[in-house]
Order: structure tokens, then C-alpha cells, then sequence
């Protein structure tokens, strides 16, 4: 007897709207019924061939899942008598996945016999597959025993029957409504699992994402006349450029004819390689060319086609946007919207930026043989294969044998910069995202992964242990792939970067559409020089120090370190001044009329001394003292904190000689530019007003002097890097000397959460996975902790200049969430690593556009 609670829920299927015949008027939405009913409802209103479909939505298939009835008559109701049938998943995205489709549901030994009297033995075959995937997904029995034969026949259809009945104990269901409504409730279940959940988590689906399920009329692929199934696409989906793909397979159901195993598969148009579709059905090919045309017309979209054929006659199964590559995905969009399918505005908001990052750098070819040594964190993105280096001397003696080189490092400092810019990639055993490595390498476009914790670099032996145990030698080969964390064996395939004619075009789409600025983070002319390359608006980060550790260069800032006292210094800092000036003059003319941010000397001075004994003698030898002299500097120098020592402003203040000679280059630079310079002035490390009040005082002193020594008349701003909580929320007095203030949020997020983003990646994963941060917060801008800060500062600031030039310039100017944030903000500019340019333009395009649209 029913219960009345049953009674209740089977009425409740028994609405239209939960058990729906797909029509070209039927209520159906993705968020209701799946993007599969709702695509299979757009190809029926633009007039696609598609056998009687049935939509259950999202509500029944809850009820299966809590095991309540639900009425398989409505659904059957629609379909003729002795039906086969197909069930097909229809989650809400097509990314999230779902349970395997099931074919031939309705199969028995009555319909065997009636197919077995039209068609012979291979009737035998679309009945043992039922049995073969009920057995294993709805019955959950052993899949070894129920393998199905290559060639079908009644005594193995038999067989595999009386193998049914042994294992489950009981005979295979001759009822299509039973048959129907097991499959229903453990695809229902499958959604459910923990394997399936944590793939959709993965994937970006909510925890509380939904299942609908479609039952479709199968068309059966086996008969008299032309029968089978197949796929087909028109472009390809490396490089997006019109193209057939796909594959027809005759005497076959579902997508047999691109399992990689179909023996004696068609190609789709004419082929060298053997017989194709058009050769021999090129009525079908002609009909199939016309409907995915129609397809990219309605749709505005390229489709890929499930189709079958029965009798000759075509059926379209199912139809999904084309799977596609970063390169593929840009060139579509750009396709699309130049033939006037799309606008070039909806062209722009269909790629992600984080996969056109991809685009920028090499990187493993889709199809390359990965035998990964180890992991870590993929803190710069490319690909580079080359031998093994322990040092930046020996990275830059390969480079000088033209071999290319990748660096490990325990971890990396200063003095490991000129092997960076000489090597292929780094790896380095400890940092995050935003440690040293990681933020060199992405400014330089350098293949970095950081924070490989479970390999061992001992550089005075020469080699690395593998989590394997295995020992890396120095010389030995392999390949870093950035992009993705890992280290692979050997060399496998690599693919250049390129901007293609669509890549270019569609940056020029974002670039009209874009209304907040995107400066580079550049330190040298040659990082200015790529950064220009990506058409930047300017520069909004060049950290001074950068320039200081070429070889010659480092050899004077150990002299001034030495010095004892600050007319020394001076003297010392005099030869860095011309050496200082013609970077800047460079800096100027690449730039020509864009804006120049020049940050002044931030790191502390032990930065650039060396660490180990060789290094301490070899400064020993060139400055005449001996070992013991530079040992004691060295540890006399050390501090317990020098993140929080001495450094930044506060190196200004105590050494106010070192940002006297930065500013005098600076405007000895403006003064020789042969067009009107501007130079933006940055404070670093800034926490209180009185701090800018005195570098500004300097700073004007030394502009006064250079108009007057040069007889040139020139502007400057001077604006501090809000890298503290407390001058974000001091902002308001530290506007009353500043032009504008720009917030780096890599130390402002350090020392927010109270955490080295050098030590991070050690825990940062577990944090994640846990749900204690919802992402990392040196990778994604934390929007409440520091975005609170950001807003506050932005607010106070502005309060007391209403003019306030706000900018973002730490690693997030990149990120998409930070950009959208600034935009709402009112910033002027965010500023990022060259190769994050192009990203950063995109992310702001697509956040203008999403605002005007109201989205």
C-alpha cells in the first residue's frame, strides 16, 4: 500500500515541469533541468533532428536520491511501445561532469528476439551491453565476468545472462520501467559519491550542485541500410582554425567511433589515411556540414555533434561546445565575432585569462609523455628543459656555452638574480607564490616552481634527492613545467609561445574596452623592453635595487656597505650615480610619454652581501680587507626579522645619502630625456607621516639643486607604497605629503596574516583544502582581511586629497578578483609583471563589459 507521503511526491513528478517533454516550448533552464535538456531544446528550435527526449529535472532526481518513487509512466508516456532508450547526465555545467551515459535501456529477451528476426546475431550485441553496464554501475557486480565478446552471438548473449543471474542472484530485468528506474536511482546515487564530489569541487561546482538526467529514444546504430554513430566538429581544437574532425563508425552506437580502439572508424571529409564518410556517404557529410553550420549560426558557438544514423537517416544525439586549447579558444572567439556571429565584446568575454596566460610562455605539449620526478608550487608559468645547476655562476657558464640550465636553489636570494636571467628555470626546495623566486620569474618570464619540500638539494655535493630516493646529478636533464608545479624525466615535447593575428586581435578588443590603466612591473630596460612588447601604459613598479647586481655594479654597493662613515658613503654612491642615471635615461626614452613609477632602495643591505664563505672571501679579495673583516660586517648586519628591520624608508632615514644619489639621478635622467619627463618618486615600507615628511623634504632639496646646476625645468611626484596596516589606516595624514599611494600587497598581506609568503607553501595547501582560507592569499587577493585595508586606505587618503592617485602594484595586479576590486575602488592602475599584461588587460576588459551588462 502507498503512504500518503508517497502518494504526495509521485504527484509532485507528475508536474510538467519535473518530468518534461523537450520541445521548443517547454519550460527548461539550466538551473532547473541541466545544460544538456537546454541544449537539446535550443537544436530542436533551430530545427536539428532529435529522437524523443524526456527531461527530469533536478527535484526528481532529488527524490531518487532520497529513495522516494517517481512516476516512470510520465516519463515513458512519450515514447512508443517496446522503446530503447538512453540515459544522459545534465548537471548544471558542463564542466562538472556526471555519471557515464547508458545506452539501450529497454533491452530483453522480447525485444531481442523481434531485432534478432530483422538484423541476425548483432542484435545479440546492444542486449549484452546493457547487461554488461547494469551489471557493473546499477548492480555494482564484479566487471570481469560480464566482458563483451567481439563478435556477438546468441550462445555468449546466453552466457552472459546465466552469469547475470549467478552473480546478483536473481535474472536480468525483463521490465522497462524496473530497468529504467534502477538506472535512474544509481546515476541518482553515482552524482552523490565522495569520488564524484571531490571532482566536482575541483572543477569549481558548489557543494550543493544538482544532477537532471535526459531519457532519450536511442537510435540504434545496427540494421538493413546505412547504420552507425559517430562525432563531428568543424575546427580543431589545438589551434581553433576551421577544420573536420571527428570520426563515423558503422554498426556502432554511442561515441564507439572515437574510443581510439574502433576498428575501421571513418574518417569524416577525404583523408589520405584510409576511407572517410565523404567517400562513401557524402550525403550524410553534407547534411552534417549544413547542421553544424546552422549549429555556429543559432548558437553562436562551435558544437560538437553525437550523431547517429539509422536506415540512412540522420539523428543528432547531442551536441556540446567544442572542448578546446588556451590558443583554440582565443582564435574561436575572434572567428566568431569577425564572420559577425558574436560581437567582439562577447569575443573578449569568452576567454579566461587564466588560460590565456598560457599563451605567453612555452609550454608541454597537450599530447607529451609526463613521467613527473616531484612537485611543488607552480609559481611561474612555461616550460624549459635543460641540465641541472647548482649555482648562478654555473647557470651563467652555461649559458655562455649556449646550453640551457636549470637552476636549483634551496632557495633564492639577490645574489642568485643574474643566474635566474641566465637560466632555462628554477626550482627551489622552500617559498610560495610570492616568494623571491616566484616573483623574479614571473617578472622575467622565467619557468618557476617553488616550495618542492620533499626533495633534498645539497648544492656542496652537487645533486638533489628525489622523493623516489633517486639522485639528480648536476648535468643531468630534465624538463620544469611551470605552469602546472611539476618536474618531468628527459625532454619531453614542448610548444612555443605565440601571438598569433587572433591573440593580437582580440588584445586590441580588450584594450578599447578597458578604462582602468595596466602598468609593468619593470626594473630594467630590458624588462621595460618586454613589458612594451605586451603594450603596458607605463611602468608602475621599478624596484631600484634590481639594478644593482650586475657584477661591476654589486662590486660598489659592497664598497658603500664598508664604508665607515656617510662622507665614504657618499663618495662611493658618487660612482653609482652615472651608472643609477643611465638607467633611468633609458628607462625614459623606452617609455617615451608613459608614466615611470620608481621605487627607492627597499631591501636591507645584508641583501647583497654574500652568505657563504666563497662569497665573503671573494669580497674580502676586492676590497683589500680580510676574511674575518667581512665576516664580522656580515653578522654585525644580520637581524633577527629583516623583514621588518632595517630597510625601506627607514633606510632613507638612517642612510639619507643612499636616496639622496637615487634622486638626483633621477632628475638628471628627466633633465637629459629628449621629451618631458615626469618621474613618480615612491617611499617604501612607509607606517607614519612624519617618515615622508622628511624623505620629501630631501627629496625636494635634491630637485632644487639639479634645476638649478642644469638650468631645466621639470615635474615630480612623490607617493608612498602602502605596504603596512598602519599606513593604510594612517593614509589620510600620509596624503597631506604624498601625490598618490600605491598599495603592495605582497608585504601587505604578509604582514595582515601575520605570515612569511616565503614559508607559505609548506602549510598553505592543507589551509586550503580545509576551507580555513577559501584560496591562498599571496595567489588571490584576500577581498575582506586586506581588501579592507585597501578600501579604508583608499577612503582615508582621499578624504584629505580628493585628487589621490591610488594604484595596486604588488603580485594580485594581475589577478582578475584584484582587478575587479580596483575598478570598484576607483584605482587609476594596477601594476604587474610584463608577462601579466596582456592577463591584467583582459581581467579589466571583462570587468568593464560584466558591469556595463549589468551581470
Amino acid at each position: 500500500m502507498v503512504s500518503a507521503g508517497e502518494l504526495a511526491a509521485v504527484q509532485k513528478m507528475n508536474d510538467p515541469d519535473e518530468i518534461t517533454l523537450i520541445t521548443q516550448t517547454a519550460r527548461l533552464a539550466d538551473e532547473t533541468h541541466g545544460f544538456r535538456a537546454k541544449c537539446l531544446q535550443r537544436l530542436i528550435r533551430i530545427g536539428m533532428p532529435v529522437p524523443t527526449t524526456v527531461a527530469l529535472s533536478f527535484e526528481t532526481i532529488r527524490a531518487l536520491q532520497r529513495e522516494e518513487q517517481i512516476a516512470i509512466a510520465q516519463v515513458l508516456c512519450h515514447f512508443d511501445d517496446h522503446p530503447i532508450l538512453s540515459v544522459r547526465p545534465s548537471s548544471q555545467s558542463t564542466e562538472w561532469g556526471g555519471p557515464s551515459t547508458v545506452l539501450n535501456i529497454g533491452m530483453c529477451d522480447e525485444t531481442y528476439q523481434r531485432l534478432e528476426r530483422e538484423i541476425g546475431e548483432l542484435a545479440a550485441l546492444p542486449y549484452m551491453r546493457l547487461i554488461q553496464t547494469y551489471a557493473t554501475e546499477v548492480s555494482r557486480l564484479d566487471p570481469e565476468p560480464f566482458a563483451t565478446p567481439e563478435m556477438p552471438y546468441r550462445e555468449g548473449l546466453a552466457a552472459m545472462l546465466a552469469t547475470y543471474e549467478e552473480e546478483a542472484e536473481e535474472p536480468f530485468p525483463q521490465s522497462l520501467e524496473e530497468q529504467l528506474h534502477a538506472v535512474l536511482s544509481s546515476m541518482a546515487c553515482a552524482w552523490n559519491s565522495t569520488s564524484a564530489r571531490l571532482l566536482r569541487n575541483a572543477r569549481g561546482a558548489p557543494s550543493d550542485a544538482a544532477l537532471g538526467l535526459v531519457v532519450q529514444n536511442m537510435i540504434l546504430g545496427f540494421g538493413p541500410g546505412e547504420c552507425g554513430s559517430g562525432v563531428i566538429s568543424f575546427v580543431d581544437r589545438a589551434s581553433g582554425h576551421p577544420r573536420l574532425t571527428g570520426r563515423y563508425l558503422r554498426e556502432s552506437q554511442g561515441r564507439e567511433a572515437v574510443t581510439g580502439c574502433a576498428e575501421g572508424a571513418l574518417y569524416l571529409g577525404h583523408d589520405a589515411r584510409g576511407a572517410s564518410l565523404e567517400d562513401q556517404c557524402p550525403d550524410i557529410l553534407q547534411q552534417l556540414i549544413g547542421l553544424g553550420k546552422t549549429a555556429r549560426q543559432n548558437l553562436k558557438e562551435e558544437m560538437e555533434i553525437e550523431f547517429g544514423v539509422q536506415s540512412g537517416v540522420l539523428s543528432v544525439l547531442d551536441a556540446v561546445r567544442v572542448h578546446r586549447e588556451p590558443r583554440a579558444a582565443v582564435r574561436i572567439a575572434v572567428d566568431l565575432a569577425n564572420d559577425g556571429v558574436i560581437s567582439a565584446s562577447d569575443a573578449v568575454l569568452r576567454v579566461d585569462p587564466n588560460e590565456f596566460s598560457q599563451l605567453l610562455h612555452r609550454r608541454m605539449a597537450p599530447d607529451a609523455r609526463r613521467e613527473v620526478l616531484a612537485r611543488g608550487v607552480a609559481a611561474s608559468p612555461g616550460a624549459a628543459a635543460g641540465r641541472v645547476v647548482f649555482s648562478a655562476e654555473a647557470a651563467q657558464a652555461a649559458e655562455a656555452r649556449e646550453e640551457p640550465a636549470i637552476l636549483f636553489r634551496r632557495e633564492t636570494g639577490p645574489e642568485d638574480i643574474r643566474g635566474m636571467h641566465s637560466a632555462a628555470a628554477v626550482v627551489t626546495e622552500r617559498g610560495g607564490t610570492t616568494s623571491h623566486a616566484a616573483v623574479i620569474g614571473r617578472g622575467i618570464g622565467l619557468p618557476c616552481v617553488v616550495g618542492v619540500s620533499l626533495i633534498k638539494i645539497d648544492a656542496r655535493k652537487r645533486q638533489v634527492m628525489l622523493p623516489s630516493g633517486d639522485i639528480l646529478h648536476e648535468g643531468d636533464i630534465l624538463t620544469v613545467d611551470g605552469s602546472a608545479g611539476e618536474l618531468l624525466a628527459g625532454t619531453p615535447e614542448i610548444e612555443e609561445a605565440g601571438l598569433d593575428d587572433a591573440v593580437q586581435t582580440l588584445l586590441g578588443w580588450a584594450a578599447q574596452r578597458c578604462d582602468i590603466g595596466i602598468r609593468a612591473n619593470a626594473d630594467t630596460p630590458q624588462d621595460a623592453r618586454t613589458a612594451l612588447n605586451f603594450a603596458c601604459d607605463g611602468i608602475g613598479l621599478c624596484r631600484t635595487e634590481h639594478m644593482f647586481f650586475e657584477a661591476k655594479r654589486l662590486s660598489i654597493m659592497h664598497e658603500m656597505i664598508f664604508a665607515d662613515d656617510p662622507v665614504k658613503r657618499a663618495a662611493v654612491l658618487a660612482r653609482l650615480l652615472p651608472i643609477q642615471r643611465s638607467d633611468f635615461q633609458e628607462l625614459f626614452r623606452l617609455m617615451e610619454k608613459r608614466p615611470v613609477c620608481i621605487r627607492l632602495l627597499d631591501p636591507p643591505l645584508h641583501e647583497f652581501l654574500p652568505s657563504d664563505t666563497a662569497g665573503m672571501r671573494q669580497v674580502a679579495a676586492a676590497l683589500g680587507k680580510t676574511l674575518s673583516d667581512v665576516d664580522a660586517r656580515v653578522q654585525s648586519m644580520r637581524e633577527y626579522n629583516p623583514m621588518l628591520g632595517l630597510r625601506g624608508v627607514r633606510l632613507g632615514i638612517t642612510f639619507p645619502e643612499i636616496y639622496e644619489m637615487q634622486a638626483r639621478a633621477i632628475f638628471e635622467a628627466a633633465c637629459l630625456a629628449s621629451h618631458q619627463v615626469e618621474p613618480e618618486i615612491m617611499i617604501p615600507l612607509v607606517t607614519a607621516y612624519r617618515e615622508v615628511e622628511l624623505i620629501r623634504a630631501r627629496i625636494d632639496a635634491v630637485a632644487a639643486a639639479v634645476r638649478s646646476e642644469q638650468n631645466v625645468e621639470f615635474t615630480y611626484q612623490i607617493g608612498v607604497m602602502v605596504e603596512t596596516p598602519r599606513a593604510a589606516l594612517r593614509a589620510g595624514d600620509i596624503a597631506h605629503h604624498a601625490s598618490f599611494l600605491s598599495f603592495g600587497t605582497n608585504d601587505l598581506t604578509q604582514m595582515t596574516y601575520g605570515l612569511s609568503r616565503d614559508d607559505a607553501g609548506r602549510f598553505m595547501s592543507s589551509y586550503v583544502n580545509q576551507d580555513v582560507f577559501a584560496e591562498d592569499p599571496f595567489r588571490s587577493l584576500d577581498l575582506d582581511g586586506v581588501g579592507e585595508l585597501l578600501r579604508e586606505g583608499a577612503k582615508r587618503g582621499r578624504a584629505t586629497r580628493p585628487d589621490l592617485m591610488l594604484s595596486l602594484c604588488g603580485e594580485h595586479g594581475g589577478d582578475p578578483s584584484a582587478i575587479e576590486f580596483c575598478r570598484q575602488a576607483k584605482y587609476s592602475y594596477v601594476s604587474c609583471s610584463p608577462y601579466r599584461v596582456p592577463v591584467a588587460r583582459l581581467a579589466a576588459a571583462q570587468s568593464a563589459l560584466r558591469e556595463s551588462k549589468g551581470d
